[in-house]
């Protein structure tokens, strides 16, 4: 039998679909990433809650027990965090004394090299200055927006995890019973394969962050720089932004490094450092850590990486990655849309060749 709607229908209908996906995502983050969390979390937890149930423990306190051992590690890592902060913040004078000195310096390079006296780039200075506090209401009312958001999910996501591990058999029932029987089996398999893939996703990552923290603490503390300690695990947190996120942590961490120390070799040398650790992660850890569990090739993923930030901020930049792997998960199993699952994955064709005379 001969499909009803021709391809160009079916793949417009296709892409208005992702359309619509993508902005009820938009529209609705402040909802859905939350819930989003709570579905990852609850399925890293769940191994943890079945391994409480087979030692006795009943299965509400091992769901609360489960929770709030991940609460305490997410705050340990936070209360970490926090307190390297406010040593940073203790040796702000130290640190401004040492940052007006490069300032000197570079304003006087500018002088010697661009021929912009000192006064001009003090005027160009005020006029930014200027520029940013007109537009500062606008950024403290997003600044603002964003730390009720996050309070927000603090709140909320021990909360929905209980519940999504709490009610989990019965989610699972429905969402069995939603569909035709003949399509039971292929329900379920998409179903083990997202707890496989999340799973196994999220423990690659905490062991990636691990390895990172470790290489990135011995770099640091070689060449003898302040705060190696927090620099490293700072650096190892945001690269759990793929792709991103380390970016991000070289930018921190040299900006950091040059207002703590009075030669420029430790910027440099903080700069080759996470460079090297970055090579090794992409070449080395990722592949072998945590791309091996999803599957998603490098174009999609940066891709998805930023297209769940420009959908959903920082929350949509990490979640794009097993979102994906779970649509793929979904494509190869529903007839016509098997195509788009072969484009997300990282299995490239075989060019047929001449075959080897013996």
């Amino acid at each position: 039998m001969k499909n009803a709607f021709p391809f160009y229908a079916k793949l417009a209908f296709h892409l208005v679909s992702l359309f619509i996906l993508g902005y009820l995502i938009h529209v609705g983050s402040s909802i859905i990433m939350p819930f989003c969390f709570a579905i990852v979390l609850a399925m890293l937890l769940l191994p943890v809650v079945n391994w409480l149930i087979k030692r006795g423990i009943p299965s509400v306190p091992a769901m609360l027990l489960a929770v709030f051992l991940a609460i305490l590690f997410v705050g340990g890592i936070i209360y970490f965090l926090s307190n390297q902060v406010g040593g940073f913040m203790s040796d702000l004078p130290t640190i401004k004394e040492k940052l007006n000195h490069h300032i000197t310096t570079l304003q006087g390079w500018i002088q010697a090299n661009l021929n912009i006296d000192t006064k001009q780039q003090k005027a160009a200075v005020e006029s930014a200055k200027q520029n940013i506090q007109q537009s500062g209401t606008g950024g403290m009312g997003s600044a603002l927006m964003g730390i009720a958001s996050g309070l927000v999910m603090v709140v909320l996501l021990p909360i929905y995890t209980f519940l999504l591990l709490y009610y989990r058999k019965l989610i699972h029932k429905f969402l069995l019973d939603v569909f035709p029987d003949q399509h039971r089996s292929r329900v379920e398999g998409v179903l083990t394969e997202s707890k496989t893939i999340i799973q196994g996703y999220m423990v690659g990552l905490l062991l990636e962050m691990a390895i990172v923290t470790v290489l990135n603490v011995t770099g640091f503390l070689v060449i003898g720089i302040q705060y190696a300690i927090f620099l490293a695990v700072l650096a190892a947190v945001l690269n759990l932004i793929p792709y991103v996120g380390m970016l991000i942590a070289s930018v921190i961490c040299m900006a950091v490094t040059l207002t703590t120390s009075d030669s420029m070799a430790d910027v440099i040398w903080v700069g080759v450092i996470l460079v090297v650790v970055q090579f090794i992660d992409n070449n080395f850890i990722m592949p072998y850590v945590v791309s091996s569990k999803v599957r998603i090739n490098a174009l999609v993923s940066i891709i998805g990486v930023l297209v769940g930030g420009a959908l959903a901020g920082i929350s949509g930049m990490f979640l794009s990655i097993p979102g994906m792997a779970i649509l793929k998960a979904v494509f190869e199993r529903v007839d016509g849309l098997e195509p788009w699952g072969n484009l997300l994955g990282d299995d490239r064709p075989v060019k047929k060749g001449r075959r080897k005379k013996k």
